[in-house]
């Protein structure tokens, strides 16, 4: 047994050779484990009820492994994840009384939109780029559609399964259609990190064959931008660094606290000490252009940069949602986040 959990106390239960847990309460970057209790073996913390929670464990030479046998999850990114469900957390709860099971009723062929595939030799960031190119269900070549262009794609393409959840909300007649277009990093830490080049890789080989080949809006107010974490960060400042191209970004927990030139110890960019440099940005300079979706786990440790910004978006007026769940820094609240995201930017 991995896990005990008493009403909303959680009793982590370590395996043999686990010095301590990390996981959605901490970081997964930086490892600021909590160390397990040599007397009892155990780590026991606090979560909301009807929580979902992700974590891991070290060994003694600080390398991560997954518990034994606890129950899988869907993390693409850290593969000793396993999670934890204090109650019963709620998933896609944006539908009404009768409709909760929505998203999972099949759905006919005519339903399903088209995802073509599509790869090149990269010039801004040098080796090959690829990316899944998402039509909606009857598709006509002949309008403009929106367009999203969604970092981390294989991520939101496969675990997020965000086209899927885009094709259920327009059988249910929820939203307007749009094109996604699901763009795979080579190296994320390094592209998305607030870097000025991936503005420019956007605009010069992204842009120009999406607009060439497929039926999307070419303003400002037809594109727009998506990501997870650091995905969440570069989505935001390129709309900043771009007005005239792009004025929607949806952002899942956003690793807000960034400022250029800060690297952890691990060798990564700072996800925990660095100076919330986009803040101080949007403070100062007010993104008026722009309309933002902003959702974060009130589990996770960019929960207070994420709160800090939908508070200075509110505070200037700019358009947005801002929405918290019982999750953390994981797969599982992002793509339960899905549907409000779609619905308040595509929502009819």
């Amino acid at each position: 047994m991995p896990v005990q959990i008493i009403n909303t106390t959680v009793k982590f239960i370590a395996p043999p050779r686990a010095v301590a847990l990390f996981g959605d309460f901490t970081d997964w970057e930086r490892f600021p484990a909590l160390p397990v209790n040599p007397a009892t073996g155990t780590v026991s913390l606090e979560f909301p009820r009807d929580s979902w929670v992700e974590f891991a464990w070290l060994d003694a030479s600080g390398k991560p492994f997954a518990d034994p046998e606890a129950a899988k999850t869907q993390n693409p990114w850290y593969a000793w994840a396993r999670g934890v469900e204090v109650g019963k957390y709620v998933r896609h709860n944006v539908f009404e009384a009768g409709q909760s099971n929505a998203l999972e009723h099949k759905l006919e062929p005519q339903q399903i939109g088209t995802v073509h595939r599509y790869s090149w030799s990269g010039t801004v960031f040098p080796g090959t780029r690829r990316a899944y190119i998402y039509t909606p269900p009857n598709y006509d070549p002949n309008s403009q559609y929106p367009v999203y262009y969604v970092q981390d794609g294989v991520a939101f393409y496969r675990t997020g399964r965000l086209s899927e959840v885009l094709d259920r909300l327009l059988a249910l007649g929820q939203i307007s259609p749009a094109v996604l277009v699901f763009l795979e990093p080579n190296d994320r830490n390094l592209e998305y990190y607030l870097n000025p080049l991936y503005p420019e890789f956007l605009e010069d080989e992204v842009l120009p064959y999406i607009e060439a080949n497929f039926a999307v809006r070419r303003d400002a107010a037809g594109r727009g931008l998506w990501g997870a974490s650091l995905g969440g960060l570069i989505s935001v400042y390129t709309a900043l660094e771009r007005p005239h191209i792009y004025s929607r970004v949806i952002s899942h927990s956003g690793a807000f606290i960034a400022e250029h030139g800060a690297v952890s110890a691990h060798g990564k960019h700072d996800t925990t000490f660095a100076k919330e440099t986009l803040l101080e940005r949007v403070l100062h300079n007010p993104p008026t252009h722009l309309r933002l979706a902003l959702d974060c786990g009130t589990l996770e440790w960019l929960c207070g940069p994420n709160r800090r910004m939908a508070a200075t978006l509110y505070d200037q007026k700019i358009p947005h949602q801002y929405l918290e769940y019982a999750s953390g820094h994981n797969w599982v609240g992002w793509r339960n986040a899905l549907p409000k995201a779609l619905l308040y930017m595509l929502g009819i």
